[in-house]
Formats: C-alpha cells, structure tokens, sequence
C-alpha cells in the first residue's frame, strides 16, 4: 500500500509547512516514497491552483520516476503527469504534475521570470548537488523575493546537508522522515594489490553469490568498468542469475530490467555507476557490492578541458550505498577497501559547481540579468578560475562585448538551451543558410551525447545518423529558425572550427599525435585512420589522467590551406622576430596563424620599425625577463621598488613582479627599442633608464629620498646600499668608519633599520648587526681583541662609541 511508504507519516506536517513557508526543506532517505509517491499527495491534497515541477538532476532518474507516478494514477507519461528533458519530452494541457531536467527549469524560468501557471517547485535529490540544482535554487529564491511571493519551493533530500542549508534557508522549516530500513552487516575486503580492479571484484561478486542469496547491487565507476565486469561474470555465475547493467545512456527497456524486481524463481546483478546511490529505487535487493570508486568531471580552467578522474567516494556515498541492501530485509554490503580507508574519507562529496565549466551558467546568470554571482544566493560561490575561463569563452564567441554584457548575439544563444560553443555555431549557421543549419543542428546534437563506439571520425557518423541525434538537431533548427535544409558534410569542419578554433590540430609526426592552436597536445590511437590528416579540428577531447596530451574523441578533417579565407575571424596575421643564431641578428617573419598554429610564414626583408619593436616585445615576452641583461644599477632599482611597495604600501608604486613587467612591456621597454636589430643591441639596453619610465617625478624623488642607492658615513666615504627582496637592505663599511656612529641607519622614511656589514681594514666582513649600539658594547670586545694583532696599524679603541670616524691608519690621525 502506498500510505505504509515512510514518508507517508509526515504528509500532514508537510502540508501544514507548505501552507505557510515559502522554502520547506524535507531530509528522506532513498526509498521512503518522496520522488516516487509524495508529489502526487502533494498534487491532490495541497490545494494548489497550479501546476507542480519536479526537478530531477539525472534523466534516468527523471523518465523513471514520470513512468511510476503515471502509472499509480493508471495512466501514461503526457497526461497528469508528464516529462520535460532535452530532446525529449511527453506533456499535454491536462498536465498537472511535470517532472524536469537537464536544465529545462532554468529554460522554463528564463523564459517566463514569473513562471505563471506553477505553484510549486520540488528540487529532488538536492545532496548530489548539480549545478542545475544549485543554478535553479538561486535563480527561484530571485524569483521568489522579486516577483513571486506566492511561490512554493520544497527541497528534497536523502542526506540534507542542513548545517549549510539553514543559513541559506533561515526561515524553512525542515521536515525529517526517519524512512524504514532493516540493519545492514557492512564488511570491509581489499583487493589483492596486483589484481586488476574488474578482475577483483568479478572474483569476489561470483563468490559472494554464490555463498548469499538474494539480488545484488554492484556499484562500479564507469560503463567502461560495468561492461568488463559482466563480460567477466559471463559464465561464472549461476544459470539463474540475471546481469543487468544500469547507467545512464541505456534505453528505457534495458533501465526497467534493472529496475524491476527479477522475475521469480530468479536473481539479479545489477551493475551501475553512482546514478543508483540515490536517484532510483531498485527492487529486491539484500547484497550490495562497493567498489568504493565513482568518476568524477573536473574542469580545468587553464586548459578548457575536462578530464575525467576516478576518485574515492565520500563517507556519504558509502553510507547511501550500503543502505540499499536494507530495503526489505536485513542485508549485507561489502565495501571493496580496507576500513581505515573508509574512516580517512572525505565526509560529503563536492558539488559540482565547485568543479565543472561555468560557461554555459555564466551566459544563465548574464541573460537573467545579472552581472556578478554574488547578487544571488549561494550554497558554494561558483569559483573565479572557472569564472574568468568562463568569460574568455563567451566573449570569444561574441556573446558579450567588452564590459562583459550579452550582445544580441549573446542574448540569441541564450535562449537555444544549449552549450555556448555550440549555440554560437548554431547562430553562425543560420546566417549561412538552410544546410548548413541542418548540419550545425545535426552536430551539436552529436556533441551533446557523442555516440559510443570508439570510431572518432565526424564524417563517418554524419551519414550514420542516430535516431536521438536527429529528434534534438530538429528541435534545436527550430528553436533557431524555420529553414528546412539538408546536412551538407563539407559544411562540417567550417562549422566547427569557428566555434572551436581552439580546437584546430595540426599533425606533429606520425604517431598520432597533434598539437592544438591553444597550445596543448592531443593524439589519436597510432592505427586510427584519421591520423594521416595533417589538420583536424577536434571538439571533443578528454584530458588524460597519465598522458600530457588530450585524448581526440571526435574530430573532422580540414584543409588549413582555406583557412585564412573561410574563416578570416579567427586567422591572426603578424610579425614574428627570431634570433639568427649563426649571425647574431634579428630575422623578421610575416606569419599567419590559429592560436599557437602557423598557417603561412614569408620572411621579411624590411620589415617596419613598429612591426619589429611589437615583435621584439612579443619575444621578451615568450623568452622571459632573463633574456634582457640586467645591469647591477637596473636589478637595484627592481628590489628598490619592490621594498618600497612593501615598507611604504600608501604610496601607488608600480608592481615589479615578473608578470606584471611582462604585461607592461610596450610602456617601459618599448621607448628603448629604437633602431635594436641584434641581439648584441639588446643586451646594451639600459634596463635602469628604461624602469624610470614606470615613475612619475614626485615617486622617482620620494623613492630616491626614502631608499636612496648610496649612504655617506661619517667620513664622508659614499657607500652603495644593496637591496633584498625577501631581507632588510645591507650596508657594507669598514668598521673604523662607524666609530662614534650610535645606530644603524634608517630607510623607508624611519621605518626599516639597514643591516650594517662591518668589514675588517682588508674588507673581509667582521660583524652583521642591525643594532650598533648593542654591538658596540657587546661583541666589539672579542673583535677588538682578535683585530688588534693582525692590524696593529689601525685603530682599535676601547669605547668605539665616542671616537671620531676615520678611513686613515694610526700613523695619519
């Protein structure tokens, strides 16, 4: 019966909060009935004159739960209850109850602000923080506050994480389902440490079913590891037992297998990724097996790839799955990793917003209006790196323009609901006319779910096109335009090179391998067909775990030679200089380039003083600062400013630091670079006179009285001050010509002591001290005992304290 689920205790609470709270938080484990038989209460008893969305992060998740909440009303998908996800969706004007995904409530959201018709929105399976469900938190709260205070939002949990929420949520009230689950023995086995991670637990799953009774849940990492470990299994098992994979590109015949209970007189193994800790009610399990590994999508900001990383899970994983062998029954789960292991894990797993690309939530934000993420509520702060490769991105693909704000183009890709990249081809597309439309829409819809076959070659699977690939390429033609055209495969690599032109490839050796025009490396498998094209454009690369270079997963053909005038926008023309090393002098280089690739090269005879300044600049830059010859005077006035900026902050002092003189080049290098044809004349640049030109007059006269070059001592010697980085400033002087002197010398404006090197009559050092006072008093009686025989000439008194300074020996005093 529906009302024995355990959340069905706290139906009426719930109602109650609902009625009076706008944000109600519900913390249920799996398998209580909150995804599955709460949102049809909540349909027929919360008096809501609208319509209610439920979020579900993953789509396996989403079809299913639609599937088994029509199904208890004796229906279809499309009537009360209906679906939404990209490039599928099954909704009528009967449909009450919808459940959402991959980003379709934020498109709901961003296209009606108010999101007139729904009184109620369930965020389902919030503790897997995706970035959707974090992205459509923020913006509904927005709302909420802005436009809709009649707008309920209930937040639902397996593992709420309240102690971050609540400071979120002041004012929600939490609502808890103890749910019902039987005891779980939870065991601990290591892998043997030579075994191979699929060899292992083949071993290990065949013989714990053959000793248990009962349906098992393996948890594995990847399809990858899914599709070995049943291959494996394959014969090893009993002739009753069912192995039945679970992950997310599986049809929704294969997924129901899984899902459902086995047939009787039947077992099942049911092999899947993460997708199974919480999103899905599996029927009839008591085992559960645990590799203990998940993988994970990390983006790098530097390099804009994705790398994908199989890493330990959280003990809130370990926790989730273990508890599914304790549905019906009591269970058993075996944790594949030794029990300190578990006890060293990380407490939650991190959400993804801390780790994914932030373009495409970026160009959300922007079309919603807002400029800074900080105008809106947080659970994590999307981080800057990824912010700032986000904002790279978008306005490289004329998304925004040069304060960061969305031009028609920006606002156009927007509403397609697709990655920029492919939003921008898209809209490129469009402008070229009907097939080249059809052949972006085609391609972006490849990109979005790339097909599973190891065959990386565009060409190949634009004639063989997938029945999903087709259903979204037409959705996303329509959201463009209403041109009805053919997909055109020469079109193809002009499609995408504009939209990936960090992406273009260029062959280096035979092996495979290419470099890209961002700079980064990238290969193919050596047998790979693909491999004899000298170019590529590859828009979808994996960054490696042990490798350098990036995976190639797809990639098309094309010919560089036509780059220059197909794609003008993205080919830079420019002068390079390189040194002749045999003769000594600079050689001038037109060049055509995408990115770091050389597409054409002339040498110049004469080339233009200006050229050629910008390209010795463009060579400083790529060499570093040490390819300059720094003079004593010119690496003094370097650490004098950076002292000057540490010891004196309120004054606006230019920074010295390498980065910040590189990017500064053309303001203090440039004006000295007249007429430099070789490297002999480049290294006779004065470095010191053209530093000067950082500083105005007031800060070279400050700088010059605060931290002079030269102190004068008492005896009117004028002695150099040698300036440190990381140290105080040291004076270097012959004992005799500090007698009478009480303390070391001030700098800085009275701030900083000078460390004075007391040196003996050879100028060997004697004493380091930044207190001569305590010095003169103190050790200067071992000194003056030692000096006294090996110089006898000068003058070694007692009190050095009250003596006149000399330079002379005793003989000329």
């Amino acid at each position: 019966m529906s009302s024995s689920l355990p959340v069905s205790a706290v139906l009426e609470p719930l109602l109650v909060a609902l009625k009076s709270a706008p944000q109600v938080l519900l913390l249920a484990p799996t398998g209580a009935g909150k995804s599955t038989w709460l949102p049809l209460q909540l349909l027929q008893q919360a008096n809501l004159p609208g319509k209610i969305l439920l979020l579900e992060p993953r789509r396996l998740a989403a079809k299913n739960v639609a599937y088994r909440l029509a199904q208890q009303l004796g229906e279809t998908p499309g009537q009360t209850v209906g679906y939404r996800m990209r490039a599928e969706s099954k909704t009528s004007a009967a449909t009450r109850l919808e459940v959402v995904t991959e980003g379709i409530l934020t498109r709901m959201v961003q296209a009606d602000p108010e999101l007139s018709g729904v009184s109620l929105v369930i965020l389902d399976e919030f503790h897997e923080r995706s970035l959707q469900a974090d992205l459509a938190l923020a913006l509904l709260l927005d709302l909420q506050n802005a436009l809709r205070d009649d707008l309920k939002l209930l937040i639902m949990s397996a593992t709420l994480d309240n102690l971050r929420l609540t400071p979120l949520l002041p004012d929600a009230p939490v609502i808890v389902s103890e749910g019902r689950s039987f005891p779980v023995d939870r065991n601990y086995i290591s892998l043997a440490s030579h075994e191979r991670l699929d060899e292992g637990v083949a071993r290990i799953v065949s013989r714990l079913m053959s000793e248990n009774s009962g349906s098992m849940l393996l948890f594995l990492p990847g399809v990858a590891e899914i599709t070995r470990v049943q291959n494996l299994l394959s014969g090893k098992v009993s002739e009753d037992v069912d192995l039945c994979p679970l992950y997310g590109a599986l049809t929704l015949e294969q997924q129901q297998k899984a899902i459902q209970p086995a047939p009787a007189g039947r077992r099942k193994i049911v092999l899947a990724t993460n997708i199974a800790e919480t999103s899905l009610t599996i029927e009839g399990i008591r085992l559960v097996v645990d590799s203990g590994l998940e993988r994970s999508a990390q983006f790098d900001p530097r390099s804009g790839l994705t790398r994908l990383v199989t890493q330990r899970i959280s003990q809130a994983s370990m926790t989730q799955r273990a508890g599914r062998a304790g549905r019906l029954e009591p269970g058993l789960c075996w944790h594949l990793f030794a029990k300190e292991q578990a006890e060293r894990a990380s407490a939650q797993g991190e959400a993804e917003i801390l780790q994914s690309d932030l373009s495409s939530f970026w160009l959300e934000l922007l079309q919603w209006g807002c400029q800074q993420p900080d105008q809106l509520s947080w659970l994590d702060a999307p981080p800057a790196p990824a912010l700032a490769a986000a904002k790279t991105l978008l306005h490289s693909l004329g998304a925004t323009d040069k304060q960061g704000k969305l031009t028609p183009t920006g606002q156009r890709m927007a509403k397609l609901g697709c990655e920029p990249r492919l939003a921008a081809m898209l809209i490129a597309a469009d402008a070229q006319g009907a097939d080249a439309l059809a052949t972006a829409s085609l391609l972006a819809a490849m990109l979005e779910e790339p097909p599973r076959g190891g065959m990386p070659d565009i060409d190949y699977w634009l004639s063989r096109p997938q029945g999903n690939w087709q259903r979204r390429a037409g959705q996303l033609a329509q959201r463009v335009s209403a041109k009805k055209g053919q997909v055109d495969a020469v079109l193809a690599p002009w499609l995408l090179a504009a939209a990936f032109s960090d992406r273009i490839a260029q062959r280096r050796g035979a092996d495979g391998r290419y470099l890209l025009a961002n700079g980064l490396g990238a290969s193919l498998p050596q047998d790979d067909a693909l491999t004899r094209a000298a170019w590529l454009v590859a828009p979808q690369l994996l960054q490696g775990n042990n490798s350098p270079d990036a995976r190639i997963l797809l990639a098309v053909t094309l010919d560089a030679n036509q780059l220059a005038e197909r794609l003008p926008q993205i080919v830079k023309e420019q002068t390079a200089v390189e040194w002749d090393e045999e003769k000594g002098t600079l050689r001038a280089w037109r060049r055509w380039q995408v990115g770091r690739l050389v597409l054409k090269a002339n040498p110049q005879a004469k080339p233009d003083d200006a050229d050629l300044q910008q390209a010795l600049i463009d060579w400083v830059r790529q060499q570093g600062l040490a390819s300059l010859n720094w003079s004593v005077a010119a690496e003094q006035l370097r650490l004098r400013l950076t002292c000057a900026a540490k010891w004196m902050p309120e004054a606006d002092w230019p920074a010295m630091d390498d980065q910040s003189l590189l990017d500064g080049l053309e303001q203090w290098l440039s004006p000295s670079l007249n007429g430099v044809r070789s490297l002999k004349m480049l290294q006779q640049v004065d470095l010191h006179d053209a530093l000067l030109r950082l500083l105005d007059w007031h800060q070279r006269q400050r700088l010059d009285n605060a931290l002079p070059t030269h102190y004068t001592v008492p005896t009117g010697s004028r002695l150099p001050i040698r300036y440190y980085a990381d140290q105080p400033p040291v004076l270097s002087v012959r004992m005799q010509e500090m007698f009478g002197e009480q303390r070391s010398p001030m700098l800085a404006e009275g701030r900083v002591a000078v460390v004075l090197e007391l040196l003996s009559p050879a100028q060997r050092p004697l004493q380091i001290t930044a207190d001569l006072a305590a010095f003169w008093q103190g050790t200067y009686r071992e000194v003056q005992k030692e000096m006294k025989g090996r110089y006898p000439k000068h003058p070694w008194p007692d009190n050095p304290a009250i003596e006149m300074p000399t330079r002379r020996t005793k003989k000329y005093q």
